[in-house]
């Protein structure tokens, strides 16, 4: 079977080794970079880093050495490159070839599909890893254009500005700002950081791992394992705090305002960065440096959103105008804008985007019915639960498993006298819809913090939270499974 997989990322690479493992697909990795590793490749900036600790941001199915307790991106990147070398995935590369679309042909039961330099190739089944965070969100600010310094996204940095003693505008206060903040102070002349709405914070304790713990996890048997299984307990009883009722809910804002309190020392400054919503409604922040950033004394917050900008300044709510020489956008993504660049067409030529009607669906956020034989990873829903690794693993599982199976029926329908084969693995709408019926009242219960009326990224124009999922790894895991048996409906 042909298998095509979209985006070099740790999504993709996992698909790609679960593929290699569990079938005798022959698959592609397209990828419209020049390089694997997707955000962790897209993402430069100073002090980027991961929240999640590597024992838990990391594959099950390789043993590395982490330097660190969270990675920085280059570590990252160096691992995807590392895993990609192991086993063997460079050979399944095409770099710098974007995929544009997708259309299901009932009589061959195989997707075609287009790239952009007009190519077309037949698969018989498309895994989608396009990411969730990798299309940057650019504000609408009157005048942004005519701005005459640097501008440009985190996402997108460009190092070839000199930012020692300029006066620099970050603008956003969530995690990414959190990392820029602290990593260019010490350079700049002076750094004003716009916050529209604060964030929770919470210390990250990030540092070198000790010799003698580097020993251990080298040395001692499932070690690493063991640590790995302990965060994801930890993570089990944070996510308790989700729900706003909760003792755990309580007990997390308090610790969030006990560092404020400990780390901030303008009583202002205080006020402007304490939330006045639940801990948990925005993505929480996870900084062990940012706060002592705003301590410094070429650092000024400026608790107001931007209205507009000039073409040597920027203006806030209140109408004050501050001159900078380089504006840095740190306004993050457009994750509800599942497959936004992919035209992907169904049973009856049917688009994606039509039947999703503005709230992107998917059965356990991976399969959408009308679609066979077509997976997403990091689908709708599935945001969360730890670490977004072991959830990709889980999604790769499925999508290998629905490939190997339908090997399998097509090795022993071929021995009858019918010669008949099953060629596609489609979704069943009822259970589509019972899943995502299911999602809502976790939401509204379980994870009710994140319903609580915040801005924050979660939701579609509607009021759906389509990008989170409300639970912790190990249920996630459970449904997997029980999907990979019980979930998918194969046609002939």
């Amino acid at each position: 079977m042909r298998v095509a997989i979209i985006g070099a990322g740790l999504g993709g690479l996992a698909a790609a080794v679960k593929l290699r493992q569990r079938t005798a697909a022959d698959f592609v990795i397209f990828e419209q970079s020049a390089g694997i590793g997707g955000t962790w490749r897209d993402n430069r900036y100073p002090g980027c880093e991961v929240d999640i600790h590597s024992h838990a941001y990391s594959y099950s199915f390789i043993d590395y050495e982490w330097p660190r307790t969270h990675a920085t991106q280059p570590e990252l990147l160096a691992y995807a490159e590392h895993v990609a070398e192991v086993f063997g995935l460079g050979a399944h590369l095409r770099l710098n070839t974007r995929v544009t679309g997708l259309t299901w042909e009932e009589a061959t039961a195989r997707y075609v599909l287009s790239t952009d330099t007009g190519e077309q190739h037949e698969f018989d089944v498309v895994i989608s890893a396009m990411g969730l965070l990798s299309v940057p969100r650019y504000p609408d600010w009157p005048g942004l254009a005519s701005f005459s310094g640097a501008c440009f996204h985190t996402s997108r940095w460009e190092a070839e500005h000199d930012l020692a003693g300029k006066t620099v505008a970050v603008v956003g206060t969530g995690s990414t700002s959190a990392q820029v903040v602290p990593a260019i102070a010490p350079r700049v002349g002076q750094l004003y950081v716009y916050q529209r709405e604060p964030g929770w914070v919470e210390p990250k304790r990030e540092r070198a791992f000790t010799p003698r713990e580097l020993w251990f996890y080298r040395r001692v048997p499932l070690a690493r394992r063991a640590h790995r299984a302990w965060l994801f307990y930890q993570a089990m009883r944070r996510f308790r705090g989700f729900d706003v009722t909760s003792k755990q809910q309580r007990q997390a804002r308090e610790a969030c305002v006990a560092f404020i309190n400990r780390a901030i020392v303008d009583p202002a400054t205080r006020e402007a960065v304490t939330p006045r919503y639940p801990w948990g409604c925005k993505r929480l922040v996870l900084a062990s440096t940012f706060y002592d950033a705003l301590n410094r004394p070429n650092v000024e917050l400026v608790p107001h959103e931007v209205t507009r900008v000039t073409p040597t300044g920027v203006v806030d709510d209140t109408g004050a105008e501050r001159p900078v020489d380089v504006l840095i956008l740190s306004t993050g993504f457009q994750p509800t804008g599942f497959l936004a660049s992919l035209e992907v067409k169904g049973r009856d030529g049917r688009s994606i985007h039509d039947a999703w009607q503005g709230r992107p669906t998917a059965f356990l956020g991976i399969t959408v019915a009308g679609f066979p034989n077509f997976f997403i990873l990091y689908g709708p829903n599935t945001n969360g639960g730890g670490s977004i690794i072991a959830q990709l693993e889980r999604q790769a599982e499925v999508a290998a498993n629905a490939v190997r199976r339908l090997e399998r029926r097509e090795t022993v329908l071929r021995k009858t006298v019918l010669r008949k084969t099953v060629r596609s693995i489609d979704t069943r709408p009822g259970a589509q819809r019972r899943w995502v019926a299911w999602i809502d009242r976790r939401l509204a219960t379980r994870a009710s913090a994140m319903e609580s009326g915040c801005r924050n990224y979660y939701h579609v124009a509607g009021g759906a939270n389509v990008t989170q999922w409300p639970g912790t790894h190990l249920p996630y895991a459970v449904a997997t499974r029980l999907l990979a048996r019980f979930g998918l409906q194969g046609r002939a």
